[in-house]
């Protein structure tokens, strides 16, 4: 098992590189980049102080130099979309100001370097460090990702198994009504009516709308920190768990549908066990085996992008905001910063999850397999 283990966190490293290259391939191609923005801020004004400063210096400069300014000005007009009539030394500035002054092998070899001792440099946008912006927002992601997974789990498992062991009851017809209901309508139109159900939307204002938790929470006792905690994330986990426990749930019921047809289950059936017996001594093992392997995924999903839009509605500023938020302006720091962690975070989860069948078959034994 240790060298399978080994193995597993060296294949990491190519598959983290491979990640980041083609993210920052194609990151760097698109149009809108941090510059362009800063130009399409500044147009407007930038035009007219060219204007002033060009009109003023003018029939002084010599041809050569000015033929040369021109030549240099066309390339960066053509490179920067709206860079017409900005000084070409404003905008040089900016390039090295954001890094882009240097090839793009060499920007991506230094932001590797970097990131492999978790030095993220500093957002483009909010004087911050990077660590430090994804710290200040994990609480509220973690929050979200381990409620949201742990209550998912709890309702899919046991929800799964009895539709499996009751197939083609009138509990497994109506039970499946509710999981086609939460497969069909996304969470964040639960999120919506919530709002407008307990919210002060429209009905009944039992839970608020806003933040993780209160203003005066500094103020609160260990007991009422607790309540306001939880009365604050109420809605949002509610709205995560109806949208997410639909496919765990059938992904349960046909994985011990399909370990209760097999020739063991028969077998153990004629020795004379009990139901229950069978079900959780010999089923469970092997049915639990798939439904476990997807934790990781599921947890990583939810904390990094699966509550983006929870986190929007209910005004939580959490890591899904921040990444989207990134996106939006091209805060490239905070952009493969958060992509370099979260790829690394989930692919050790991967890991997590594949050990997770030792711990659950010890007959599994992934070292002879790779023989």
């Amino acid at each position: 098992m240790t060298a399978y283990i080994i193995r597993r966190l060296l294949f990491i490293i190519p598959t983290l590189f491979g990640i980041m290259v083609i993210n920052f391939a194609v990151v760097q191609f698109a149009p809108g980049g941090p510059i362009e923005q800063i130009i399409a801020q500044v147009t407007g004004t930038a035009v007219d102080a060219t204007a002033r400063i060009s009109g003023a210096g003018g029939g002084d400069a010599p041809q050569a130099q000015a033929q040369q300014g021109a030549a240099s000005a066309a390339n960066l007009e053509s490179r920067y979309r709206g860079a017409q009539g900005l000084d070409p030394e404003f905008i040089k500035d900016l390039e090295r100001q954001f890094g882009f002054d240097k090839p793009l092998h060499i920007r991506f070899i230094k932001m590797i370097r970097n990131y492999i001792v978790f030095d993220f440099g500093e957002s483009f946008y909010r004087d911050r460090r990077v660590v430090d912006l994804v710290i200040d927002k994990m609480p509220v992601s973690i929050s979200l990702g381990i409620w949201t997974t742990l209550l998912i789990y709890l309702i899919s498992i046991p929800l799964g198994i009895r539709k499996a062991v009751r197939d083609g009851t009138p509990f497994d017809i109506w039970t499946s009504s509710l999981v086609i209901v939460g497969q069909a309508i996304p969470g964040f139109l639960f999120a919506i009516l919530l709002i407008v159900v307990f919210a002060g939307g429209t009905y009944l204002d039992w839970f608020p709308l806003r933040g993780l938790v209160s203003e005066n929470f500094s103020d609160l006792t260990l007991f009422g920190k607790v309540v306001d905690y939880f009365h604050h994330i109420a809605l949002p986990i509610t709205a995560l768990v109806i949208s997410g426990f639909a496919g765990l749930t059938l992904l349960t019921k046909n994985s011990f549908l399909d370990q209760i047809n097999q020739q063991y289950v028969l077998t153990a059936r004629a020795k004379g066990l009990t139901e229950r017996q069978v079900l959780y001594g010999h089923v469970f093992r092997n049915g639990m085996l798939i439904v476990i392997a997807g934790f990781p995924t599921l947890f990583v999903s939810i904390l990094f992008s699966g509550a983006l839009l929870i986190e929007i509605i209910f005004s939580l500023d959490g890591i899904g905001l921040l990444g989207f938020e990134a996106i939006i302006n091209r805060d490239y720091p905070v952009m493969f910063g958060t992509l370099y962690f979260f790829t690394l975070l989930g692919l050790v989860f991967n890991l997590i999850g594949d050990l997770m069948y030792v711990v659950i078959d010890p007959r599994i034994d992934f070292e002879r397999r790779d023989v």
